[in-house]
């Protein structure tokens, strides 16, 4: 038997990262620290270096590797970054609310790193059974993540919810990819693509299939009907915890989608579009009038999380390079929204209290004006409001509804998107209008607060200039498409 050397350049990123994580493994075993400041800075160096290799690799040609199960072309790198971005911050915004909850230890940080090296594999997958490799390594590394505070019996009871009704999606997701393979013949997203194209493929299996994978990539996103573990795990896990499953893996998660359904599935776009505006109104719908009722901030934000998503689908559901790098700029821009808000919560909580609850922000104008001010940018993106980036977002996926004609869609969107507005513009309200119930001063690292006070003020200027990173998003896209 020939042995052909497969091409590792492209795979760069995930292999220093695997190396990585393994010394950090080791050198965190003679850390002393209970604060773990040399595993922190070599995690965040490690996440460093791989965006550097990333951005070197980016030729911004589609490069296969490893028999066509790994491809490397401008969205994965432009993904993969956002990923390192996302990570970097919320492991700055975490380091003091762990250290005051016990949960500051190596673990924490592998784990991490861990679940970004799934979020990786999952981004440059070009085959089925790496989707799944990629998604399964970042799934049980979230899993484990939401379990790290055992004397809390809630954290316990979300971490159980997630991993069942996770294994459950899962099982899913893995069969309808079986139904596929049986209906085509191979694992290749590009082959399938070809044996759906050129009529090989047995439509009634392939039918079937996609019902089930798009009823496991909608537990994946969050999306209604399969939205019943967000606001649970949200609530329960640990504010740091519920930083990172809201805001890396919808990376991932889109990347995902886009590769099973506006890869290999792009000819059968007829059919799973249909499924996915179920699944955007629905999400719209239920997200944005559950919100409303709710009174703690967490569960607020894992409802909102859900009506964002049915705003993604959006995009995808065109069908087209236009709604993909809308659907692209949008799952970016709500990274960062994800990232401020959930961030706020931390940076207002302290050891033995969680500024979980809506009421806990009343007053914060007159506590931080600073603060109060990034919060309303925060909000306003949420609600869409001009001039902050979150109205663009909208309107890009909007757009390219309209144009691929799901008029109806539009006007439902908009129509939730109004009453989504309500408990957002609240959260203002409350901070500016009423007066504050606790007068503890506002304890937070100074990196956090630099990193947060940027992070409000993106909002502002990506809304003012959002030129740039849409037509990254654009041209990405183009350039990840164009095989097919």
């Amino acid at each position: 038997m020939n042995f052909t050397m497969p091409e590792l350049t492209p795979a760069l990123p995930e292999i220093f990262l695997l190396a990585a994580l393994s010394v950090i493994l080791i050198v965190d075993l003679f850390v002393a620290d209970p604060k773990r400041f040399a595993t922190f800075l070599l995690t965040q160096a490690s996440l460093l270096v791989c965006a550097i290799i990333t951005i070197m690799n980016a030729s911004g040609k589609v490069v296969h590797t490893f028999d066509n199960m790994y491809v490397s072309d401008m969205m994965t790198a432009v993904l993969k970054v956002g990923v390192y971005v996302c990570v970097f911050m919320l492991l700055i915004y975490s380091r003091r609310y762990i250290e005051s909850r016990e949960l500051c230890k190596g673990e924490f940080y592998t784990l991490s790193l861990f679940a970004t090296l799934g979020m990786m594999v999952m981004i440059s997958a070009n085959s089925f059974l790496t989707l799944y490799l990629g998604l399964e390594l970042m799934s049980l590394s979230l899993y484990a993540m939401v379990a790290l505070q055992r004397d809390s019996h809630v954290a316990t009871e979300a971490a159980m919810k997630y991993f069942v009704l996770g294994a459950l999606a899962s099982g899913l997701l893995l069969y309808g990819m079986s139904m596929l393979y049986g209906a085509t013949g191979s694992l290749d997203i590009n082959r399938v693509l070809e044996a759906i194209k050129s009529g090989q493929a047995n439509p009634d299996v392939l039918v079937f299939g996609i019902v089930f994978v798009v009823a496991g990539l909608g537990f994946k996103l969050g999306a209604v009907p399969f939205h019943m573990w967000v606001p649970d795990v949200y609530h329960g896990a640990p504010t740091a915890v519920t930083l990172f499953i809201g805001s890396a893996p919808k990376l991932a998660a889109f990347a995902f989608v886009l590769r099973i359904l506006s890869g290999g599935l792009q000819p059968l776009v007829h059919d799973w579009s249909q499924m996915l505006e179920i699944l955007a109104v629905l999400s719209m719908a239920i997200g944005n009038i559950t919100a409303i009722a709710q009174a703690n901030i967490k569960r607020m934000l894992a409802y909102s999380t859900i009506s964002h998503m049915g705003f993604l689908l959006l995009g995808i559901l065109s069908g087209n390079v236009n709604g993909y790098s809308s659907a692209m700029f949008y799952v970016l821009i709500y990274a960062l929204m994800t990232l401020g808000g959930f961030g706020m919560v931390m940076l207002m909580s302290r050891e033995g209290f969680e500024a979980d609850k809506i009421d806990d922000f009343k007053g914060l104008n007159a506590r931080s004006p600073w603060n109060a001010f990034v919060m309303l940018l925060l909000m306003f993106s949420m609600a869409g409001i001009p001039p902050t980036v979150g109205f663009y977002a909208k309107f890009s996926v909007l757009q390219a509804a309209l144009n691929s004609g799901h008029v109806w869609l539009v006007v439902a969107a908009v129509l939730f998107s109004l009453i989504g507005s309500f408990y957002y513009l609240r959260i203002v309200k409350l901070m500016y209008f009423d007066a504050p119930i606790i007068d503890a001063p506002i304890i937070a690292n100074q990196d956090a607060r630099i990193l947060l006070g940027i992070n409000g003020i993106a909002m502002l200027l990506l809304g003012i200039l959002p030129q740039s990173l849409m037509a990254l998003c654009a041209q990405s896209i183009q350039s990840s498409f164009s095989g097919f």
